[in-house]
């Protein structure tokens, strides 16, 4: 091993830290598939782990196992502690995934494995590669069929500083502990979600649904479609805004970390402006996403919305929380099915039918009372979702530091 020095980065890793390149940590491999026809090689107990399948840091299993033949003809076995990457598929256009092997198993092609050599921890060895990750996502280049590929060699020539061992693991204990209280905040975000799901399912229970009234919404409320992009007016009549986006609505929420503009008539400003309460559904996707959305909470105050998004602004009768509830329920979305026109790739629906959608409109006191605890304990899981995204940073922040030496973690 090198002794400490400064990296090609300018970096100078602390006294005591050894520089390697990722060529030199350890043994590289590469994986295979066995031939698919063959039913003898598949079906088995050993995980075969693809670009797709890497979705934990922890690798334990797939939804494709080998049997010791196949494992033996056409894939590769590599231990428990083996450290894993992808190399080359969709999944490189936006994100580095690594891990460390949990129990042996089988990889295919579209992943690199590498063996640690002594001296090195395997979970210490994939973090210190995951923190490069801003860097090996520049290094992806896009393939003939549209998939990303990341060069071996390239990457092999990232430095990382090695610590003694007794640091490496005090780093990777420091990592887990923030790993525990992040899953044990998401464990609670969890049981906070089924509670949602439970209060949910009862406000609309088909008792309760068979008292109210039913109408086509329409008569509760004014669905609009949004503003038409690729025409866009110049000159002084005209002005620019940002505007909601299909991949802005989400399921139960709104997305605005990447929102795009677009330039319309001033005097169309109020036809395409959103309002606080109004409810954005999707127009097309697949089938079992038709008609999803969420409620608009203005945080945007001057925000248009596409065309490919209905606007739903609730009258008097109906208040925009209730609606949003039981549009995105089983029944509001077997309605959306039910009507949706199905493509080769994609479902769509249009305000039409939207505007037909039977809908129940019992008094608006009795939604507000519905309402109230479902609210209480979403802002419960908003709130603890701002906590495991604070964490998350801080995280990231710390164990960046002591993979780099910025910081140190005091022996015992």
């Amino acid at each position: 091993m090198r002794g400490e020095a400064r990296s090609r980065e300018g970096h100078t890793w602390p006294v005591g830290w050894q520089r390697l390149t990722l060529a030199e940590v350890g043994q590289w491999l590469s994986g295979g598939t066995p031939s698919t026809s063959n039913e003898a090689y598949w079906g088995g107990d050993v995980p075969w782990i693809s670009g797709a399948s890497m979705k934990s840091f922890h690798i334990m299993d797939s939804d494709r196992r080998l049997t010791q033949l196949g494992a033996k003809n056409g894939s590769r076995v590599v231990a428990k502690g083996t450290t894993l990457f992808v190399v080359r598929g969709m999944s490189l256009k936006s994100e580095f995934r690594i891990g460390v092997a949990e129990r042996d198993l089988a990889f295919g092609q579209d992943c690199k494995a590498v063996i640690p050599r002594e001296g090195i921890d395997p979970y210490f060895l994939a973090y210190a590669i995951r923190v490069r990750t801003p860097e090996i996502l520049r290094m992806v280049e896009e393939t003939s069929h549209g998939t990303g590929r990341l060069d071996t060699a390239r990457l092999q020539e990232l430095e990382i500083g090695i610590p003694p061992m007794a640091e490496q693991r005090r780093i990777v204990a420091a990592h887990v502990a923030f790993e525990r209280r992040i899953t044990s905040l998401e464990g609670v975000l969890s049981k906070l979600r089924v509670a949602e799901e439970a209060l949910a399912a009862s406000a609309l229970d088909q008792e309760l649904i068979g008292r109210w009234e039913r109408v086509r919404l329409e008569s509760v409320a004014a669905v609009a479609a949004g503003v038409t992009l690729g025409s866009e007016p110049v000159g002084d009549g005209a002005a620019e805004f940002p505007y909601l986006r299909v991949a802005n609505v989400l399921d139960g929420r709104i997305d605005t970390a990447d929102v795009k503009t677009v330039r319309i008539l001033r005097s169309q400003y109020e036809r395409f402006a959103l309002r606080k309460g109004d409810l954005l559904l999707t127009e097309g996707g697949d089938l079992d996403k038709l008609g999803r959305g969420a409620v608009w909470d203005g945080r945007i105050e001057t925000c248009l919305y596409q065309n490919h998004v209905f606007r739903v602004r609730c009258g008097v009768r109906m208040t925009p929380d209730f609606l949003a509830l039981y549009t995105s329920s089983a029944e509001g979305r077997a309605y959306f099915q039910s009507v949706g026109k199905q493509t080769t790739n994609l479902a769509s629906i249009n305000s039409t039918q939207v505007k037909q959608m039977p809908v129940p409109v019992p008094p608006v006191t009795e939604q507000a009372r519905l309402m109230e605890p479902i609210r209480a304990i979403r802002q419960r899981m908003a709130s603890m979702q701002r906590q495991i995204a604070k964490l998350r940073t801080v995280q990231q922040g710390v164990v960046e530091d002591l993979l780099t030496g910025e910081a140190r973690v005091p022996a015992a």
